[in-house]
């Protein structure tokens, strides 16, 4: 075998079709084999460390839980800044430590560290490649992504913390909704790190001195970058992460209503049953010239009676009123002050703008909203939504106010 399925096997494979003896043979030593292999690579992956009692299996998938939910709306953030599609894969959550993470990550990288102001104590950090970073500053300074010669600088540096800024500005409102706490970060700071230059972690950030998690995504943005993307916890904030979390789901299921009991409905009899009335005759005795003769009458139902149409009915055309059309005699305004009092709504529309559903998720307190409108524009004045004269904005003491400066006729 080359280690390669046919088509004709996949085939057969997927609809349960029986392969020949000999194929079969092949076909199951190449799977275990195989399944072998990647068994064997799951279990020794560079870099990663095995501790349980560190971090469990189900904190591990919790934590890659609520990863996956921030950087999925963090994803949403970064197409909105470099107009190109963005996907963030499924994360995988381990154990690592600054040896290992200087034996899997190229060098040199940029380190962005976020930390946490209110609802989450701790910090953690965002690994990035440093030909990644050149690419989404040039996408978001209006290039085409492939000016990435020279080396970083400083301009690179607070493009990507802008970028990162507003995305895990998006991922703290996700994990407000999903913690059911008001989560808020400080701004990022990003720097440029060669990690040869440093004999331990701890020099940049204290808990990469020991062990801490490491949850990795694959990033692609277009057919630009086709790279990784790391995150940094410490143990102890994914501790508080996970806590939190599953604090914030058995709340919920407390909190759900339990079901109410069956009652099977009440059958109610047919109205047509019960409109059509039956009449049941019970059996007669009769005596007859040969002796006791027994007469059964059967039950008969008892029709209503449908009307007959009368005759000789005298039917008529109708006949109306001339309908004159001499307004002369009336007064339109007569009655005007029947409806003087009633009240209607009045508008003032300054502008308008049209937003992406995801675009509205996104707002959080600070989000400035273009309208339609420019500076010194006329604004609209609308009654009972019926547009109906333009003003400008006053000031009338410490209220807001419009002066009408056109009618529309």
């Amino acid at each position: 075998m080359d280690g390669m399925l046919s088509q004709d096997e996949i085939n057969a494979l997927l609809n349960g079709v029986d392969l020949p003896e000999e194929e079969a043979d092949m076909e199951t030593d190449f799977l275990s084999e195989d399944g072998a292999a990647a068994d064997a690579a799951a279990e020794e992956v560079p870099g990663e460390i095995k501790d349980d009692s560190l971090l469990s299996d189900v904190e591990k998938d919790a934590i890659g839980e609520v990863a996956n939910i921030s950087m999925g709306s963090s994803a949403t953030t970064l197409y909105s800044l470099v107009n190109r599609k963005v996907n963030i894969t499924t994360p995988r959550v381990s154990l690592s430590d600054w040896e290992g993470m200087m034996n899997e990550y190229e060098r040199p990288c940029v380190f962005i560290q976020i930390k946490y102001t209110a609802g989450l104590e701790g910090t953690n950090i965002l690994v990035l490649k440093e030909h990644d970073v050149k690419i989404i500053a040039d996408l978001m300074m209006g290039g085409d992504g492939t000016n990435t010669d020279g080396e970083l600088g400083e301009m690179h540096l607070s493009a990507i913390s802008e970028a990162m800024n507003q995305m895990m500005g998006s991922a703290s409102t996700s994990l407000s909704t999903m913690l059911g706490t008001m989560i808020d970060i400080s701004p990022p700071d990003a720097s440029l790190v060669d990690l040869n230059a440093f004999k331990s972690g701890g020099d940049i950030a204290s808990f990469l001195d020991g062990t801490f998690v490491k949850i990795a995504f694959k990033m692609q943005i277009g057919d630009l970058v086709d790279s990784k993307i790391i995150q940094l916890y410490p143990i102890d904030f994914a501790k508080n992460l996970y806590e939190t979390f599953m604090g914030n789901q058995l709340e919920a299921l407390e909190h759900i209503p339990e079901p109410a009991p069956y009652e099977p409905p009440v059958q109610q009899p047919n109205k047509a049953e019960q409109s059509v009335p039956q009449q049941m005759n019970t059996p007669q005795m009769t005596m007859g010239g040969n002796g006791m003769q027994q007469q059964m009458v059967m039950p008969q139902m008892v029709m209503p009676q449908m009307a007959t149409p009368q005759q000789n009915m005298n039917i008529q055309p109708a006949q109306f009123q001339t309908f004159s059309t001499d307004y002369s005699g009336m007064q339109s305004n007569e009655n005007i002050g029947l409806i003087m009092d009633v009240p209607l709504e009045v508008t003032v529309e300054l502008g308008r703008t049209s937003k992406l559903i995801s675009e509205i998720l996104d707002f959080a307190p600070g989000t400035i909203i273009e309208l339609d409108k420019i500076a010194g524009e006329p604004i609209d004045i609308l009654v009972n939504g019926k547009f109906v004269a333009r003003g400008e904005v006053v000031v009338i003491e410490e209220s807001f106010g419009v002066r009408v400066t056109e009618i529309i006729k």
